[in-house]
């Protein structure tokens, strides 16, 4: 048995209590909600992966990755984050029991980075009911699980659901924030007081309160809410829709209304156009850019993935104007042979 297995009784009971003090009405069964809780941490295992030996996301990923994932649907599928799995070549689900049964990549999304993997063989785990994201207060009691041979269950509450922009051309509506903080977040199940899975585990933040609010350490997760409209689409064809747009390769902050560039990836459409780290990005293709969600949107509501770019920028106090072919950023991405 896991560490995590070991603890968990006494840890749920206090989480269906903490869960029934906050409810609006008197607890009904706080022993039918320690259950359900239990049978939410049970969906989570550990999810190892190698990456293929020539993957891209290696430089900044690692080749070898290790976090969480939920068991979903029918139990046929586990939904983890995206960029454990990016490139798999090697995927290994790790139970409760200790069992590690091999997966294949099913998915990995660009839009809402969340990423699906099968496993191939049965799990004879059962599936993670749904909740909704959308429903959840401030301040509400969670449950926070990760799997494999050190997962952990935790409680957590809601600091704030709000939008969120990543440095790496990546854009969240509704993005769920919880503390207190958890390391070991990449993957994790997010579930509400019912055992609801709620979201997904992406970030460890210092400033999870948002805008204006102290600095307070937490994380980013992603909310289910998104999963179920492209699930299909997911499952069939490995990305949705929404994820075949622009990319240039670039990484990028907000500071004060202006957005620097900080990081250009190597063999990207934005270093062979020549833009550079410390570059400050005043327009795309004609539009203002004061925030990365102003960029990063722009940029992918432009036109085709693959298309000319323009780029108005300031280089050592000097505006300059860079053009670059942007690329469909799934075509970047390797895969194992025969996937």
């Amino acid at each position: 048995m896991s560490a995590r297995s070991l603890r968990l009784p006494s840890l749920l009971l206090g989480l269906a209590l903490a869960w029934h003090g906050h409810a609006a009405e008197p607890p009904s069964d706080i022993e039918a909600q320690s259950r359900a809780l239990q049978r939410a941490s049970a969906a989570v295992v550990g999810v190892r992966v190698l990456a293929v030996e020539d993957a891209r996301s290696a430089a900044t990923l690692g080749r070898t990755r290790q976090g969480s994932g939920v068991v979903i649907g029918s139990g046929d599928l586990v939904l983890t984050i995206g960029y454990l799995v990016l490139e798999a070549e090697q995927v290994q689900l790790i139970t409760d029991d200790e069992r590690e049964v091999p997966a294949r990549l099913v998915g990995y999304d660009v839009a809402t980075g969340f990423g699906l993997v099968q496993p191939l063989a049965p799990l004879r785990i059962e599936p993670a009911p749904y909740g909704s994201a959308a429903a959840l207060a401030r301040g509400e009691p969670l449950m926070i699980v990760s799997g494999g041979e050190d997962g952990a269950v935790s409680a957590a509450q809601l600091l704030s659901r709000r939008s969120f922009s990543g440095y790496w051309e990546y854009h969240l509506d509704g993005a769920l924030f919880t503390a207190p903080a958890r390391p070991d977040h990449s993957g994790a199940g997010l579930f509400n007081g019912r055992g609801e899975l709620v979201g997904i585990g992406s970030l460890l933040l210092k400033d999870a309160a948002g805008p204006g609010a102290p600095p307070q350490s937490g994380n980013l997760f992603v909310p289910i809410d998104l999963l179920l409209p492209i699930l299909p689409e997911l499952r069939s064809r490995g990305s949705s829709s929404l994820s075949r747009r622009a990319w240039m390769g670039v990484s990028c902050v907000e500071a004060e209304g202006t957005i620097r560039v900080v990081r250009v990836n190597s063999d990207s459409p934005a270093e062979v156009a020549g833009l550079e780290p410390g570059d400050r990005i005043l327009r795309i293709d004609g539009t203002a850019v004061h925030a990365l969600e102003v960029l990063w949107k722009t940029l992918w509501a432009g036109g085709a993935p693959e298309r000319e770019v323009t780029l108005d920028i300031v280089r050592a106090g000097q505006p300059q104007t860079l053009k670059l072919q942007s690329v469909d950023r799934m075509k970047t991405l390797k895969s194992a042979q025969g996937i």
